[in-house]
């Protein structure tokens, strides 16, 4: 009995192992199958990774090489910006220079005419002196003869004389007492004109010859201008000397009516301007002479071309 019962034991054992080693087997082959799933999973997560981590890296240096670009862009920029404001800090200097060049210019222009302007007004007060000799002639003469307001001197040094101390009315022949006063002008103006200082500003002396409106104009230009020159004829006749030494310095010209001194339509009106009028013309030549003068030294400091410089086509762009 015992020996049955220890054999059917170990029957029964051996039977047992067996199928726990084939378990034991099983879970070790199991556990190696998820070891190296784990270990392709991790491989193939490791590789996605360092795609992934590749692809980044070429994203940020693509950034970076564009970056570079800017930078370098941003640089060259940069250097343009410093050349303009080097060039723009050497257009400035030369302009102030130009500024303090033109200041000086202006300064120098400003004292030549204040040169100039003392000179006009100096050949303007001779001038002046010239027209106040004459006039201080003539109203000397017409004061010694008593002449009332037929004949006066105007401001300018003109001598205005009414028709009626000349002329009849529509006559170009002088009354008798007409002729003793012109006779007293031709004596005044033989007297200036023998100074040679009032003479050398004289140009001409012009006896002039106005009617009114009244009266076809052809007729009344033709009564002016036999009136003018035959008071110009008497003032020689009266004093010979006049037209022998300074015939040159006198001129007869008709204004008909077209320079009244009164325009209104009255009798009075008419009157005033059938006149005749003695004009002392001076000469400009002096103003001129300075200005010409001044003119030719502004010319002169202007810089001048240069010689081989070419001119430009028309066609030219």
């Amino acid at each position: 009995m015992k020996a049955r019962r220890r054999s059917t034991l170990d029957d029964s054992a051996e039977v047992n192992f067996w199928p726990s080693f084939t378990d034991l087997t099983s879970t070790v082959a199991l556990i190696l199958f998820v070891l190296v799933l784990l270990a392709y999973l991790q491989n193939l997560l490791s590789t996605q990774s360092l795609e992934r981590a590749r692809s980044e890296l070429q994203q940020t240096l693509t950034q970076l090489r564009g970056s570079q670009h800017q930078v370098t862009a941003a640089k060259n920029q940069l250097r343009l910006l410093a050349a303009e404001i080097e060039a723009g800090q050497e257009r400035l200097r030369l302009s102030e220079q130009q500024v303090d060049d033109q200041q000086e210019v202006i300064a120098t222009s400003q004292r030549e005419l204040e040169q100039v302007r003392a000179r006009v007004q100096g050949i303007g007060l001779l001038r002046l002196s010239v027209l106040q000799k004459v006039k201080h002639a003539l109203e000397t003469e017409l004061e010694s003869k008593g002449r009332g307001p037929a004949a006066k001197v105007a401001e300018n040094g003109n001598i205005v004389l009414d028709e009626s101390l000349l002329f009849e009315y529509k006559s170009h022949t002088i009354k008798p007492e007409g002729k003793v006063f012109l006779d007293t002008i031709a004596r005044a103006f033989q007297t200036v004109l023998a100074d040679p200082q009032a003479r050398e500003h004289i140009d001409v002396i012009v006896v002039q010859g106005h009617t009114d409106t009244r009266g076809p104009a052809e007729y009344n230009r033709e009564l002016s201008s036999k009136r003018a020159n035959t008071v110009l004829s008497y003032l020689f006749q009266a004093a010979p000397e006049l037209e022998n030494k300074y015939g040159s310095f006198f001129a007869a010209s008709a204004y008909s009516e077209y320079r009244p001194i009164n325009p209104g339509e009255t009798e009075e009106a008419y009157r005033q301007n059938r006149r005749i009028e003695i004009s002392v013309v001076l000469k400009d030549t002096g103003v001129r002479d300075v200005i010409d003068e001044y003119l030719e030294g502004i010319n002169a400091a202007m810089p001048s071309a240069a010689p081989d410089a070419q001119p430009v086509s028309p066609s030219a762009p």
